[in-house]
């Protein structure tokens, strides 16, 4: 794999779990969940994200926020997680119930998970992105294209891959493999280690800070080491 989108690729899907987020009821099979994040790439697309794009996510351990970061990742657009409330990247994805905590330039699209917003102005994730077109975007992406925006810096698709594959080798992560992910998406290494390495192995991602699996990513339990997983 060279970039985020080989993980998501049509070759990669299967009746096989993916995600799970114990708190909403709700799991996706590899199938689902590549479509998905195809058509969540399609729909920014059509908002104006492309190569270099900046798509501010909510730092939120249920599924909206998972799918956009890898359909983000199509385009390859620069996400960062829990972005600053004056922020304006070119799309912010929060839940309908924060949207009016943030105040971005006119060129952002505001997109509401969870419930439509009053404001016609703001787009409903789950009605735009079901109608959305299930085919993966044409955009290229490079394996030196930047992928996670951080306080610390910026990592690219290489980095952020090796280090999932490091993850991957060391922890012997196979399909059979659920990842408890309890830490914020903010740190890159739990980005790494608990929502790409988990792919990249073909396992199923579990989120929420209570959820439970066969290694724990992020938070005082970690069985990894996160906050050093991107060093050097």
């Amino acid at each position: 794999m060279d970039v985020l989108g080989d993980a998501i690729g049509r070759d990669r899907r299967s009746s096989a779990p993916a995600l799970r987020a114990p708190a909403t009821g709700r799991s996706y099979d590899y199938r689902r969940f590549c479509t998905n994040a195809w058509k969540v790439g399609n729909f920014l697309r059509h908002h104006g994200v492309r190569g270099d794009a900046g798509v501010g996510i909510a730092d939120d351990p249920i599924p909206e926020p998972v799918l956009t970061f890898y359909g983000a990742a199509l385009l390859g657009a620069v996400v960062r997680f829990a972005p600053a409330e004056d922020a304006s990247p070119r799309a912010l994805v929060v839940p309908e119930s924060e949207v009016d905590r943030y105040d971005p330039e006119p060129g952002t699209k505001l997109i509401a998970y969870g419930n439509r917003h009053e404001n016609p102005s703001v787009a409903y994730f789950e009605r735009d992105i079901w109608s959305e077109n299930p085919t993966q975007p044409p955009d290229r992406v490079t394996p030196e294209a930047a992928l996670l925006a951080t306080d610390e810096g910026t990592y690219t698709h290489g980095e952020i891959l090796a280090a999932a594959e490091g993850v991957v080798d060391d922890e012997g992560l196979g399909s059979d493999d659920e990842v408890a992910v309890h830490g914020s998406f903010s740190d890159p290494g739990v980005v790494a280690a608990g929502l790409v390495a988990t792919i990249v192995a073909g396992g199923a991602i579990v989120l929420g800070p209570e959820s439970t699996g066969d290694l724990v990513v992020g938070g005082p339990d970690s069985d990894v080491a996160t906050d050093t997983l991107l060093e050097g």
